[in-house]
Order: C-alpha cells, then sequence, then structure tokens
C-alpha cells in the first residue's frame, strides 16, 4: 500500500515543507559527490552513533550529531521514500501548525526519534542516519489532525496490476505504525551490528507527534476538515 497523495486541500505555500525537501536532496547530491569510504568515515564522524548518544545524551555533540543525522540518506530510494512522505503529508501539518512553528515540531520530533532508537539500542555502534523519524513526528501528528482525510494509495495485484484506493488516513497510517510496531518487536534481540532500520525511532516519532499534536489542538482547537459525500 503505497500512498501518492492526500485529497485534503493545501490552501498555503509549505515553504519549510519545500524547504527541508531541497535541503536533504542537496546534502544527498553531496554524499554522492564522495567515495564510498570517505562517506562512510562521514557518516561516523557527523552523524548520531547510538552507543556515543547513549553515553551522553544530553551534550552539545549528541545534539549535533542527531540534527546532522535528519539530514543524511543511504541510497535514492531512502531519500526518495522520505521525501514523498513528508511531501505527501508535511504540507497540511505545515499549514495548520504555521511555518516556523512547524520547523521547530519537525527537529523536536526528531529528535525524539533518535532518543527512542537509541533507549532500546543503547549497545550498538553504528551511525544512525535518515529522516524518517521526524517525518514520523508529521504521520502522528497528520493522524490526529487529519484521521478521516482520505489518502489515495496505489496497492499492485500479483506484481503486475497496480490499482488505486482512496482510503482514510486513519487507515493507512494505523496500518502504517502497525508494522513498525511489529518489525520493531521482531528485531529486538536481533543481531544488528551491520545496521538496519530504526523501527523504534519511527515509533518514537510517530509518538512524540502524535502527542504533542494532541496538546496543541486541546488548546488551539482542530483544524479545519472536509466532508465526504459517498
Amino acid at each position: 500500500m503505497l500512498p501518492i497523495n492526500t485529497l485534503h486541500p493545501v490552501r498555503k505555500v509549505a515553504y519549510v515543507t519545500y524547504g527541508l525537501i531541497l535541503v536533504n536532496a542537496l546534502v544527498f547530491l553531496w554524499e554522492l559527490t564522495q567515495t564510498p569510504a570517505e562517506l562512510n568515515a562521514k557518516f561516523w564522524n557527523y552523524a548520531a552513533v547510538m552507543c556515543q548518544v547513549a553515553q551522553s545524551p544530553i551534550s552539545f555533540e549528541s545534539g549535533i550529531d542527531i540534527f546532522r543525522s535528519m539530514f543524511f540518506h543511504g541510497s535514492w530510494m531512502h531519500l526518495v521514500g522520505n521525501m514523498t512522505f513528508l511531501w505527501i503529508f508535511g504540507r497540511n501539518v505545515e499549514e495548520y501548525f504555521g511555518s516556523r512553528a512547524f520547523l521547530g515540531l519537525y527537529v523536536i520530533w526528531g529528535f525524539i526519534a533518535a532518543f527512542a532508537e537509541t533507549l532500546v539500542n543503547s549497545v550498538i555502534c553504528v551511525p544512525m542516519i535518515g529522516a524518517s523519524g521526524a517525518i514520523a513526528g508529521v504521520l502522528g501528528s497528520y493522524l490526529i489532525m487529519y484521521p478521516g482525510t482520505r489518502v489515495r494509495v496505489m496497492i499492485i495485484f500479483f506484481r503486475f496490476f497496480p490499482k488505486t484506493f482512496d482510503i482514510p488516513a486513519l487507515i493507512v497510517l494505523g496500518y502504517w505504525f502497525a508494522l513498525q510496531l511489529l518489525n520493531g518487536w521482531l528485531s529486538l534481540g536481533a543481531n544488528t551490528l551491520g545496521g538496519g532500520v530504526a523501527f523504534f525511532a519511527h515509533i518514537g516519532g510517530f509518538v512524540g507527534g502524535f502527542l504533542l499534536t494532541l496538546l496543541v489542538i486541546s488548546l488551539k482547537g482542530p483544524p479545519k476538515r472536509i466532508t465526504y459525500v459517498d
């Protein structure tokens, strides 16, 4: 089930969402100028390494490493997948919060995600890269804001027959979160010394986005939602 777009209208230009996509793309283009050995060294020197963050979680060095990690990606698929989810769901979230608040929350969700992964895998010494933890916060935020909004998804039957469906965000994002929980549980105790998907970063970011947005909505009120007539 691959999300393609949300059917909720975007009424304002999402400057921060587009800016984040641009910065992530530019950083990845810079990564392509590095040899594999050079890039690996850059990740170790400039990204967050979980065992190191666990030793000094509240420090300037850990903070700047976590921040830089949000803009590194390991492959084109890693980048495109993350930026697609940010484009689909980030614009509506930014419209509700406003650009400056959205940028601040995006960074906060990235930190929550990094600490969640570190808490579970504190003894693993591998660089943690990617924007997916922060974007998971965007998904959790979207779920509480627009649970009934239809999301256009593509489902491929028997690997050859793609078809699109309009499904409520509650089902699409609930399914995504359930997969993270399942895969996170299955990864416990597995040999991840060579790296892998940071499922607990996804879980932590998503929960952080959900809870912080729930708090804001309780104070500010819910966003305007569209009504569907089937």
